[in-house]
């Protein structure tokens, strides 16, 4: 299971890496160059920055609040596919209980 990230030192490295940019060849340099400064896995400040453009619009993608819109329909289904596969096999055991053949 993934550690959970203080949204503070997400922020700030967020923050650090697109105010640093231009010092760098690229984003992705920042981002590398904040990761090893606040001791956070490269990729991890990468995607962050990647995803706080999505959410301001500067980059395609889903935003933050559908990703979490779809989780949360993703859980749904799956708990309304397993109460329908509990409901398939009751009513499969009960009419083999009332078919007369059976008595």
């Amino acid at each position: 299971m993934p550690k959970k990230i203080d949204p503070e030192l997400r922020a700030r490295a967020v923050r650090l890496a697109t105010e640093h940019a231009g010092e760098y060849p690229s984003l992705t340099a920042a981002s590398f160059a904040v990761a090893k400064q606040l001791g956070v896995s490269r990729e991890s400040v990468r995607r962050w920055v990647m995803q706080a453009q999505v959410d301001d619009g500067q980059r395609s993608g889903s935003t933050t609040e559908e990703l979490a819109e779809i989780k949360t329909l993703k859980a749904k289904v799956r708990r309304l596919e397993e109460d329908n596969a509990v409901l398939k096999a009751a009513t499969v055991f009960f009419v083999g209980e009332l078919d007369p053949r059976n008595r």
